[in-house]
Order: structure tokens, then sequence, then C-alpha cells
């Protein structure tokens, strides 16, 4: 077979955030970079996110004069499992990141006013907030094939993150009518004048890719990792090898243990394969290809879940991940994801966000006793989904008063529930608690007398038993008209609703274990030389935690760009040198 050969000096496997940063930071350092995307379209889990960024002490929060202890926060936040020194690097690196993605990008940042950290009561925590998001961006930059949203708003309608917080409320704040009568008007205006706007997610991927195309920078979709090239070349010709990036087919190691290069020396990363294409990398190998949701026998394996309720990129499915595992490397918190709530609608999962914190809901398990702070920060609450002494499934319940007034699952107030949703199982509507009860097949008596003492809790406006309520987060999308707790309403109009709750994420977070300048690491803490990792394919520096809206993306962008950085400092001559040693011993 043919192999058809190019050179770089990086090659980035996968376009969302962290490969699209690295990319563009290697260029304007004067390296000659390539991104491979498998898929179709571009941006993979970044473009269907809310594009908020968690970089503390950046440019944008220093204008708007946000200021706060970010290292005591994230070492409380993160706790034992996370690297202090990769903390270090993140924190130290995100403001840098931040103005090196303005000045080379048509992107521009805005801070999101009142958006809590998610723990604010913690150390070192805020509870006005943080996180920054994309200001909307001309659609007319963005290249072709961007990856759709996760949920697109109605056609020329740009929604941000702040917008979203008043439109959650309904017609119940004032804020929110005027929301949306503005989102409407410019919504129509640019229809009238074609001139769409993107926002979060959308408008990051295109801003990123925009710089990409300024800077030089190919991005071939299409051209999925089949194998990570290590030694000194390309296997077709006999002077390397080839390591399969899916994890199913065994790697022809020459008699060398996995990590070990040919005849057992060290192993150098040198390359990518894509089908009958090679892609030579005279520095480096970024993985940047995803975590592994879609990923069935890799969830099964490690999280004992399958792959139905996630909202990732259906692009993500291990790909680095597995790669790098061949070739030795350490693996962290692999039974760990950016959980969330999330409902499985006919139509994919929803991801629950304003619903839980609302008043007027409460969660059931299978027993009809609540079980969590139903308003808590997401990861948490699947936390306790996931607890031995949770009984699944889940319920959401709730009365007609909530559905009344407040947008829930992209569904108006007031507006009917599809009929499909009642046909699957997944929402069940009765003029009792006790028929819902039974609907559902909790206990009627269990289920009343949880009610009963929500509604004690409700009245006083103080949860006795799980504290909703009490942090700034738990009130950030709660009701400002609700007294005393804008979190707690009791449920008493009927009829009664019932929604089921599944253990649902954004994106898995564990992956392959790295260091402070995202070199992928053995179990015994060497470097896999010439190979990198970032966003989700490498293991998360928060820990089984989240610091804050952003946190996802804000370390992905900034190890993708220390990664680069690393690259751009490498030694060169020493690198040749050792792959023309290692392709002479093969």
């Amino acid at each position: 077979m043919t192999v058809a050969e190019e050179e770089y000096d990086v090659v980035v496997v996968g376009s969302g955030g962290a490969g699209m940063v690295a990319a563009l930071a290697a260029a304007h350092h004067g390296l000659r970079v390539v991104v491979l995307e498998k898929t179709s379209s571009y941006g993979g889990s970044t473009a269907r996110s809310g594009g908020g960024l968690w970089m503390p002490g950046n440019e944008v929060l220093e204008r708007a004069g946000v200021h706060g202890d970010a290292a005591v926060y994230l070492a409380h936040v993160a706790g034992p499992d996370a690297d202090p020194e990769r903390q270090n690097a993140f924190l130290s690196a995100a403001p840098e990141v931040l103005a090196f993605v303005r000045a080379h990008t048509p992107l521009d940042f805005a801070w999101v006013p009142g958006y809590p950290d998610y723990y604010p009561e913690a150390p070192g925590g805020m509870a006005g907030g943080r996180s920054i998001e994309p200001k909307p961006l001309d659609a007319r930059l963005a290249e072709p094939g961007l990856a759709p949203p996760y949920q697109a708003a109605p056609d020329g309608v740009a929604v941000t993150q702040v917008d979203y917080r008043w439109l959650a409320l309904g017609t119940r704040h004032p804020r929110s009518v005027v929301t949306v009568a503005r989102l409407a008007g410019r919504g129509l205006a640019a229809r009238l004048l074609g001139r769409r706007r993107l926002t979060m997610g959308q408008a990051l991927a295109a801003g990123l890719r925009a710089g990409l195309r300024e800077a030089g920078v190919p991005v071939l979709l299409e051209t999925p990792m089949t194998a990570l090239i290590v030694g000194g070349g390309d296997p077709a010709a006999g002077d390397g090898r080839a390591v399969p990036a899916d994890g199913r087919a065994e790697p022809d190691y020459g008699g060398a243990v996995p990590g070990g290069g040919p005849r057992g020396g060290p192993v150098r990363v040198v390359g990518v394969r894509s089908g009958e294409r090679l892609f030579r990398a005279r520095r480096g190998v970024l993985l940047a290809s995803g975590g592994f949701e879609h990923n069935e026998a890799m969830r099964r394996k490690y999280q004992d879940i399958g792959t139905e309720w996630t909202v990732g990129a259906t692009g993500n499915t291990g790909d680095g991940i597995e790669a790098g595992a061949q070739l030795g490397a350490a693996l962290d918190l692999m039974d760990e994801a950016w959980w969330g709530p999330s409902i499985p609608l006919t139509g994919g999962p929803y991801f629950c966000l304003a619903e839980r914190n609302q008043p007027g809901c409460l969660m059931v398990d299978s027993t009809g006793r609540r079980f969590v702070n139903e308003a808590a920060p997401y990861v948490d609450a699947v936390h306790a989904m996931l607890a031995s002494s949770v009984t699944l499934p889940a319920w959401l319940i709730a009365d007609q008063t909530y559905r009344d007034r407040y947008l829930f699952a992209g569904r108006g107030p007031r507006t009917p529930l599809p009929r499909r949703w009642f046909a699957a199982g997944v929402a069940h509507k009765a003029a009792t608690l006790g028929e819902l009860a039974a609907a559902i097949g909790v206990p009627a008596e269990a289920l009343g007398e949880t009610v009963g003492r929500f509604n004690g809790f409700a009245a006083s406006g103080r949860d006795d038993d799980f504290h909703r309520g009490d942090s700034a987060y738990d009130r950030y999308y709660g009701d400002p008209r609700q007294r005393p707790n804008p979190c707690l309403g009791a449920l008493a109009k009927p009829p009664f609703y019932a929604f089921r709750m599944v253990p649902g994420d954004l994106g898995t977070k564990g992956g392959l274990r790295t260091d402070e300048r995202a070199r992928v690491l053995r179990p015994d803490g060497t470097v896999i030389a010439g190979l990198y990792a970032a966003g989700n394919a490498g293991a998360a520096v928060m820990g089984r935690s989240y610091a804050g809206a952003g946190a996802t993306l804000g370390p992905a962008l900034t190890f993708g760009y220390l990664a680069a950085l690393d690259l751009a400092a490498h030694d060169q001559a020493a690198h040749d040198q050792a792959a023309h040693d290692l392709a002479k011993e093969h």
C-alpha cells in the first residue's frame, strides 16, 4: 500500500477549543501546523457549549474590576485529586492565553456579571463570579463546516449566557420580558439585513477557526487519526510502527512492551496515520480529540454507564486516550465526567441547568424521597444520583404553578408539552400526587410526605434537609420574586408533573495523565516524548469538581497553548537526532 506523506512541525488531532488554540499558538511561533478532524465539521464539543471560560486574572476581568484569590479557591475545590503544579501552570498562563486569543482572532469577551463560582462560599470563591463569554460574532466570519450547537435558538436570535438567565424565568420577571423583546427585535433585524450573529460556543469555535485561517493553518475535516506513529518514521516503509487509535487492534511492538520503542528503547511519537495518509510531526503531536463519552465499551468499563445520555460531540469516542494508553500512558479520573442531571427526551437528552433551581419543583429517587439539594452544581447533583444510597430512576416533581411560570426544557410557560414525552414515559401528569406516584412507581405515602415537608421549607424559606437556596450559586437561577427563598416554592397546584432524570454529562473528564506542560506521562512520571494532550483527552485539572462556568474550556484552551509553547521551545536538533537514531536502530 502506498502511503501519502506530508510533513509538519506539529500535528494537532481534534478541532475543538484546545486543538485550535494550540495550532494557532504554534503557528504564531513559526511552526508549520495541521489540524486533523475526524468528523465533517469543526468545533467539537466547544461549538456545542455555552462558550464560557473560567480563566481567572485575565484582562477582561481586570478591566471589569473583578479580582479574587483563584489559587486558594481552586486548591480547595479540586482537592487531593488534582496536581498543584498543573493548577499553578493553568492559573499563571490563563491571562496570557486570553490576551493571545483576543490579539489573534476576531473574538472579544465579556464578563458574565453575577454568575457565581460554583462554590462561592468556599475559600477564595466569588459570589459575583469570574466567568467570561464570547461577545456575539458576525456569522460571516465563520468558515463553512461549523459544528451545530447543542440547542439551536430560533433563526437569527443570538442568545448569550446572560440572556439565558432571564429567559429561564419566562414572564416572571420584568427583565425577562425586556430580554425576550430585545432578542426578538435583534433576530428580526438580523433576518432583514442578513447579518446573523453567533454566540456562546458557536462564536468561540468560529472565531478560533477564523484565526487559523488568517494564520494559514489547514483544518482537514473527515481525517480521523487511525494510528500514532512512533519510532523513526513510516511503518509502511519499515522504519517505524503504527499504534492503532481505536485500541482494538494489536500493534506490532517488535518484541517491546507498550511504552518502549524499537528493541525496548525510548518511544517517541513522530506522526499520525489517517488511513493511507501519513502526517509526520517533526516536533510532536497534540491529542485534543475529546473524551470518550460516545464510546460504549469504554463507558461501560470505566463508568458502568452507556452513551445515550451525553450531549458531548458525537465524534468523541476516546481515540486519543486509547492511542496514548497503547503507548503506556497513565490514565486518571476515568470514572468521572462533567456530569449534569438530564431528561432523556425523545429527541435526545436535555441537560438541566436552570430548571432544578427554580421554585416549585423537587427531585426524588425511586423511594419517593429527596436525596440532594436540587439546585447544587450539576456535577454534585449527579454524584448524589450515583451514590450507593440512592435508587434510580430519579424524578423531577413539579406542579402547575411551576409550569405556568418558567421556561422548561426549551418550552415556554403554559406551552403544552409534547405528547411524545408522555408516550415515552419521560414525562407524567396526574391530578393528585398519589396518582402521580402510581404512574412513576414510587410509594405514594413517601412522595406525599416528601412534598409536605418540602412545602414547609418553602413557607419558612429554609431547607433544613439539603440547604437549597443557601448558596449564591443556587440563587443565580432562582426566582428573585419568590419570597422568602428564591429557590423554594410549594408544590400545591394540580395537576402535578414528573420528569425522569438520568445522570447525563457534557463529556467525560478522565483521560491521559499530563504534566504542567501538557506532556503525556507514564505511570512512573516519565514523559512519552513528542506526545501532548489537552482538553478532555487529558485528565482534568479540576479533579472531581468543577470550579465555575467555563472550567472545562478555560483549562482546555490554556493547556493547548502551553503545549504549543513547549513544542516551540523544543530543541529541534535533538529531536531530529533522536528520530534518526531510532530509525537506524530499527
